[in-house]
């Protein structure tokens, strides 16, 4: 497809999202709208050099965006809000070198790689071919008319009552030969209620020189498009069920389809289990066999094989390797490793932490900026103290060490292998291989201290 270039119109205002965001950018589960237009494009065999991105209204944004998501397509701008047509031509320069064109709206999320290429061959055969959908009375969308050697197309706001009726209306996305465009995009006028320049003119102007003119229908679902936050609502459920069926079909066992967010950039295995109210976000890959506990919440986590997030669980950019374990209630962020059979219990939270094989963090412990060995077992309620203010240190434990409750690291420090420390000490120095650290004040009993401090309430009377 070298010889075919794909523009993509994200230069309106979106004014009836009556938001901040543009329009494209708006989020449908966790990626903006204008990433899955540009991913159906490249996943139909459009090399990303070969697609350029119409920015407008807002442009800085989306150019900041794509950019940074997608480095190899091209930026383009519409400096003046003229229309349609004023939008392709302003392009010119980009797309004249290529054989064919499509032209996509970027509020299009739903359209699907197999057809995108089918409109693409449509261009050996017609100068124009339009996407058209069936749709009720009720919308302002462009009417389509057939004829039995052409199609044009009458906006809404210039349409008769009678073409108003009609139900096949314009989607708004195009299939070119360049060279068919290039002849007439000059020719288009502003004659009209909006005084806008319209492409859909683009075709009566090539039926009037003699070109074929075509229309490719598609269901109406893949041509939903978004102008306001319903609509957004509406397009984000129909890509939800999509996902979710997609990874059903390969294996995975979702308990509550109704009731599981799944990103578009995860990756899941079979006989993976997901029980209900689970988030999938980012680019997470969840291994054969694990286990994914109702309410827990995945971002860019990294799953290996047999993994247990037992319930409630927050794993945010961080690794759990094979028949590791983690929750209920745990929070585990900031690339943090859980090694192979390691476990993470409840209210435990790691930051920026390494926890070896077979090592245990059972209950309300905060691991955070440490580095564990294998076998470990942290007694409950201990933590690291890694930040003094200004800057944050590091604790190092090391393989078959017993942590006693309650233990508090002032880091920077080290315990050696073999070693322990007793249970409520404050850990301040370097615990040496096979020692038991101890580190607080001596128990001391003051004899009759009670029944001096809390006398009954009629003898304080």
């Amino acid at each position: 497809m070298d010889n075919l270039c794909v523009l993509i119109m994200a230069a309106g205002k979106g004014t009836r999202m009556k938001s901040a965001t543009p329009k494209v950018l708006q989020p449908i589960l966790d990626r903006p709208i204008i990433d899955y237009v540009i991913s159906s494009v490249l996943k139909a065999g459009t090399a990303p050099q070969n697609i350029g991105v119409l920015v407008g209204s807002g442009g800085e944004l989306v150019e900041a965006h794509i950019s940074q998501k997608f480095p190899e397509v091209n930026i383009l701008w519409q400096r003046e809000q003229l229309g349609t047509g004023h939008a392709v031509k302003s392009a010119r320069q980009w797309w004249g070198r290529y054989k064919s064109m499509l032209v996509l709206n970027g509020d299009v999320p739903l359209l699907l790689p197999e057809s995108i290429s089918e409109l693409a061959s449509s261009c050996e055969e017609y100068d124009c071919t339009v996407i058209t959908f069936l749709a009720d009375y009720h919308n302002e969308y462009g009417r389509i008319i057939r004829r039995p050697d052409s199609v044009s197309i009458v906006e809404y706001k210039d349409a008769t009552a009678e073409q108003r009726k009609i139900h096949e209306v314009n989607a708004g996305c195009y299939a070119f030969r360049v060279k068919s465009l290039d002849a007439v995009i000059g020719l288009i006028t502003n004659n009209n209620v909006q005084h806008e320049y319209y492409l859909p003119d683009a075709l009566k102007i090539m039926n009037e020189h003699g070109m074929n003119t075509g229309a490719f229908p598609l269901p109406e679902e893949e041509m939903q498009g978004v102008n306001n936050q319903a609509e957004l609502a509406k397009v984000t459920g129909v890509m939800r069920e999509r996902i979710i069926l997609h990874w059903m079909s390969e294996g995975v066992r979702i308990v509550d389809p109704a009731n599981t967010y799944i990103s578009a950039d995860a990756k899941l295995a079979r006989d993976v289990v997901i029980m209900p109210n689970v988030q999938i976000w980012g680019n997470s890959t969840i291994g054969e066999g694990c286990y994914i506990g109702s309410g827990s919440i995945l971002t860019n986590a990294t799953l290996g094989r047999n993994v247990q997030v037992i319930a409630y669980a927050v794993i945010e950019n961080s690794e759990l390797k094979d028949n590791s374990k983690a929750g209920p209630f745990c929070y585990i962020r900031d690339g943090s490793c859980l090694e192979e059979n390691a476990f993470a219990g409840k209210f435990v939270e790691l930051k920026k932490s390494h926890i070896g094989e077979r090592s245990k963090v059972p209950h309300l412990s905060y691991m955070g900026d440490a580095e564990l060995g294998h076998d470990v077992n942290i007694g409950a309620g201990s933590i690291t103290c890694n930040y003094d203010g200004q800057h944050k240190h590091q604790t190092h434990i090391g393989s078959n060490c017993f942590i006693g409750s309650n233990t508090m690291f002032v880091a920077p420090v080290e315990v050696e292998d073999g070693s322990a420390t007793a249970a409520g000490s404050v850990i301040t120095f370097r615990v040496p291989e096979d020692s038991l650290g101890v580190g607080r004040a001596r128990q001391k009993n003051i004899s009759g201290w009670s029944s001096r401090h809390h006398k009954p309430k009629s003898e304080r009377e």
